[in-house]
């Protein structure tokens, strides 16, 4: 059940700083959506950093690393609402868009996780 209050916890400060990035205003007619890559590759960064830490320190508290990557970086990170951006730059007519939001989405995302480990190593 603490389990279960750590994630929680974590969860709701990264749903939080998540929504308050949404908040950003950016022009009516920007249709990329720049904030969800923003947070997504932050969060990758942010993962990746994290798995080295405790990689290179076995004695972290397992109840530790629980709040930071499941609980703050899963609530702050969003695949749904990745995949649904990708559905409607589709549905708008903007298949290279969707095409380049995907890409750099996947291939960015992973780049971010190596170098989170390297910025430790």
């Amino acid at each position: 059940m603490l389990n279960c209050l750590i994630v929680g916890l974590g969860g709701f400060i990264g749903a939080v700083g998540r929504y308050l990035i949404g908040l950003i205003p950016l022009r009516e007619d920007f249709v990329f959506p720049v904030k969800t890559l923003a947070v997504n590759l932050i969060g990758a960064l942010l993962i990746g950093i994290l798995a080295a830490v405790a990689a290179k320190h076995p004695q972290t508290d397992p109840r530790l690393l629980l709040f930071l990557k499941v609980g703050i970086c899963g609530g702050f990170t969003t695949f749904s609402t990745f995949a649904l951006e990708s559905v409607d730059l589709l549905k708008a007519e903007h298949p290279a868009l969707a095409a380049l939001y995907i890409a750099l989405s996947i291939l960015f995302g992973i780049a971010a996780v190596f170098a989170g480990q390297a910025v430790v190593r």
